[in-house]
């Protein structure tokens, strides 16, 4: 994908995919917004940790302009955590939306949030604007989550999940976990069986892959079938499941959603 003149951030680049190569082959990014330091300390994360910076001037012109040049019709909007703003950051996400909704309602907008710390405001500030899918990734199944977010919470996290598909009925709402850092097997099915129950819309699981010598390592990598029968049991609990050794959550968020949509109606 060719470069703008000026810096914006994306999680492509700062999380290093593996994928990014073909994203942007394809004229899809996922915009990093708030920087691109991070105030938590995730021990699966390529994304710098630290002091945050201050925000990026002009971040929502900026964004739109990079829209424009490469006439994006399905936007990415995630960032780091940001524990040091009041509202976490979800005012900036807001702008951006808004930016975006002002030049093209008929883009379409997937925003991929941080727990925002549980500020319930925030969070409903966000799907007010009508995303069209609200994403917050779980990451990890609950027995190991504590070991790698030691400042995360996974019952917050779920419980973000249940509130926005409870109160935003619209909102088609995705998560995402991965996979070869201690879990079993049963622990994932059983998470499937959960945010199925749910109506949760999409999951999405992931081999991972140790983005620096700063992150912790792989304790194993799942076969193929494993991943084929995650994807079974998602037809069993009413969830759409993406898995692969090389799925992300906001990779080919696009052509992932349309495959949910084109399925329930089937």
């Amino acid at each position: 994908m060719q470069k703008l003149p000026y810096p914006i951030n994306t999680v492509c680049e700062e999380a290093k995919c593996p994928n990014r190569g073909e994203c942007f082959s394809k004229k899809t990014v996922t915009f990093l917004l708030l920087g691109k330091t991070c105030t938590r300390n995730c021990l699966f994360c390529g994304i710098d940790k630290g002091t945050p910076d201050t925000l990026q001037e002009n971040e929502p012109d900026k964004i739109l302009a990079a829209i424009k040049h490469f006439a994006l019709r399905y936007v990415v909007l995630t960032s780091v955590t940001r524990d040091d703003l009041k509202d976490g950051g979800s005012g900036e996400f807001v702008n951006v939306m808004q930016k975006i909704n002002d030049y093209n309602p008929d883009i379409k907008i997937e925003v991929l949030v941080p727990d925002f710390q549980g500020n319930w405001e925030a969070i409903n500030k966000v799907c007010e604007l009508k995303p069209f899918v609200f994403n917050h990734n779980l990451e990890l199944v609950p027995n190991i989550f504590k070991t790698y977010r030691p400042l995360g919470n996974f019952d917050l996290s779920l419980d973000i999940l249940k509130y926005v598909k409870k109160n935003y009925q619209h909102l088609h709402v995705k998560t995402g976990i991965m996979v070869g850092l201690g879990e079993t097997k049963e622990e994932v099915v059983q998470l499937i069986k959960l945010l199925g129950s749910l109506g949760i819309d999409i999951l999405t699981i992931g081999q991972y892959l140790q983005p620096s010598k700063k992150c912790a390592e792989v304790k194993r990598f799942v076969l193929p079938e494993e991943f084929l029968e995650y994807e079974k049991s998602g037809e069993s609990w009413g969830i759409k499941v993406i898995a692969g050794p090389l799925v992300r959550s906001s990779y080919m968020a696009e052509a992932v959603l349309y495959d949910k949509i084109t399925n329930k109606h089937e």
